[in-house]
């Protein structure tokens, strides 16, 4: 990162360590603000309001207004962001601090991590080994059992990300026995996406000390109504589904529409926020204890496997 986060100017010393010209890089400016106009055809005169990262902006799109709010994308990986406030957060737990965004001369920050292997791992299971024909079709196979069958598939197809953060662990599938079918590793595959969000939320909770009252998620893979129900039962907080699956577009437009005076304010937004639904946790908190304890010794044999 070659500016500074605190100031939010670019870093003169990191600019001399990488020889980069102070020249070429670009003014930092707000993330909502009016940058210039379309001058093309039908959009002249359009403004130009609103930029974002994209977790950053789905982060936004999610109304996570508050200290503390935390969103979870569900996508090929996972990406989580929390909001912090208005003074950045140093993790001790292997997070990324980084700025969510600056509107009306505030800035506020995030802590962020990444799950490697989120809706990935249902991929493999089509396109590796064939025992689903589409990615849809995990969810009736998986509910086809009634658990896990003591299976756990810790997907570490490219190492573990956050909090783990290495790169020579490696995929395992563990708890097998003659009993065991493809129904029972499909659902360990789906429960694998819910242990690692898991995880990250710990070690994210860890740094804020947050006492988070909701997860609100969004994503291809929030489709699964069965793997946010596990999601809401191992985190034993409810996990609320946003009507609008894409939220990095809705953040961007919320930024923009902030600019150009469309919406007044943030509470407004927050208003104009909708969930689709709200899973409740139904497992009790020993038994989830019980299913991430395993989960924690399935993982501790992945790592450092590719020494």
């Amino acid at each position: 990162m070659l500016y500074n986060i605190n100031s939010l100017e670019w870093d003169e010393e990191l600019l001399d360590i990488f020889k980069v010209p102070r020249a070429i890089l670009p003014e930092v400016r707000s993330s909502s603000e009016i940058y210039g106009e379309v001058k093309i055809d039908e959009l002249n005169g359009t403004k130009i309001a609103g930029i974002a990262g994209d977790q950053q902006a789905a982060l936004f799109g999610q109304a996570c207004f508050a200290s503390g709010s935390t969103k979870n994308t569900y996508g090929t990986g996972c990406f989580m962001l929390q909001n912090v406030g208005d003074k950045p957060v140093a993790s001790e737990h292997r997070l990324l601090s980084t700025v969510a965004w600056q509107t009306s001369g505030v800035t506020e920050y995030a802590l962020e991590g990444s799950v490697f292997i989120g809706g990935a791992v249902i991929q493999w299971l089509r396109d590796s080994l064939g025992v689903i024909e589409q990615s849809s079709d995990v969810e009736v196979l998986a509910a086809s059992v009634t658990d896990n069958g003591g299976v756990y598939f810790v997907p570490a197809f490219a190492g573990l990300g956050t909090p783990h953060w290495d790169q020579n662990a490696r995929g395992l599938i563990i708890g097998l026995t003659r009993g065991t079918g493809k129904a029972h590793i499909a659902r360990a595959a789906v429960e694998s996406i819910a242990f690692q969000t898991a995880d990250l939320l710990t070690a994210m909770n860890a740094d804020s000390n947050a006492d988070l009252i909701e997860l609100r998620v969004d994503g291809g893979a929030t489709t699964n109504d069965a793997l946010l129900q596990f999601q809401a039962d191992i985190l034993q907080i409810p996990v609320v589904r946003s009507k609008t699956a894409e939220t990095t577009a809705l953040g961007t437009g919320y930024l923009a529409g902030l600019a150009v005076g469309f919406w007044a304010s943030k509470n407004e937004l927050a208003e104009h926020w909708q969930a689709d639904r709200t899973f409740e946790p139904q497992m009790s908190s020993t038994g989830s204890k019980a299913l991430t304890d395993r989960w924690h010794e399935a993982v501790s044999r992945s790592l450092n496997w590719a020494k």
